[in-house]
């Protein structure tokens, strides 16, 4: 094991981890079962085209064996922070994640909410959005991530990108809800009844699951998989430790 005595927990990233595409890797399944037999974990994860339900089924339909309440989405987290303010949102995702907020119609839209909205990123849907944090709404951005590893093996733009472009032209700065903001990372170790220094984040991400992570006091294990990309070794975030898959664990 790669974890010293004091780690408590484990949280684990979801794709590029556990899964690229349609396929786990190698060995993942295998690893989840075995550090479940000593750890509790959760799994976090950033996708905002999918409600936490519909990640549990895709995991358990590649054979992990995973409860609903171990996966925390970036959509879980949006909507108890709207719910707590009564607001509802003007929503750039796509179709099926707006569906996920409809019980908040009720609220007044104090917010413009952005994740992944694929095909939704258009300039006419940016450009609505613009003129509602002009008019005085709040900008939150769900996920920040400069880019995904997509479908095909390639990476592709992430929801990061166009949360800069309405931050720039709106003059306001998103507040994130998603990773890597500690909040998120604070709220999944409560969740489990330990303390950030406690648990181990792995994750693929050196920005979001390793930087995110060490920010918010754990301890974070980067995975050669997923998005991950060589370079990522010399940006100067240093991971407290490096393997080449989850199986390695």
């Amino acid at each position: 094991m790669l974890f010293h005595d004091s780690i408590k927990a484990v949280l684990c990233d979801i794709g590029g981890v556990l899964y690229v595409g349609d396929s786990p890797i190698e060995g993942a399944v295998e690893a989840v079962n075995s550090l479940k037999k000593y750890y509790p974990i959760r799994f976090l994860t950033n996708t905002t085209q999918k409600t936490s339900s519909q990640v549990v089924t895709k995991l358990r339909e590649m054979g992990f064996s995973i409860e609903a309440d171990e996966v925390i989405t970036a959509l879980d987290v949006t909507k108890m922070f709207l719910k707590q303010h009564k607001s509802s949102a003007d929503f750039l995702l796509t179709d099926d994640a707006k569906a996920f907020f409809q019980d908040l119609q009720k609220y007044p839209q104090k917010c413009v909410v952005v994740g992944d909205a694929q095909d939704n990123f258009s300039y006419a849907n940016l450009n609505h959005a613009f003129r509602k944090l002009l008019q005085g709404a709040k900008l939150i951005a769900i996920a920040k991530n400069r880019y995904f590893k997509d479908d095909d093996g390639v990476l592709s733009m992430d929801a990061g990108c166009f949360v800069q472009a309405l931050e720039y032209a709106s003059v306001q700065k998103a507040m994130l809800l998603g990773k890597p903001s500690s909040s998120f990372y604070h709220l999944a170790c409560a969740d489990m009844g330990v303390e950030p220094s406690a648990c181990a984040m792995i994750g693929d991400d050196i920005e979001s699951d390793i930087q995110g992570a060490q920010k918010a006091g754990l301890n974070a294990i980067l995975v050669q998989s997923g998005k991950f990309m060589p370079e990522d070794l010399e940006r100067g975030i240093i991971p407290d430790a490096v393997i080449k898959s989850i199986a390695d664990l």
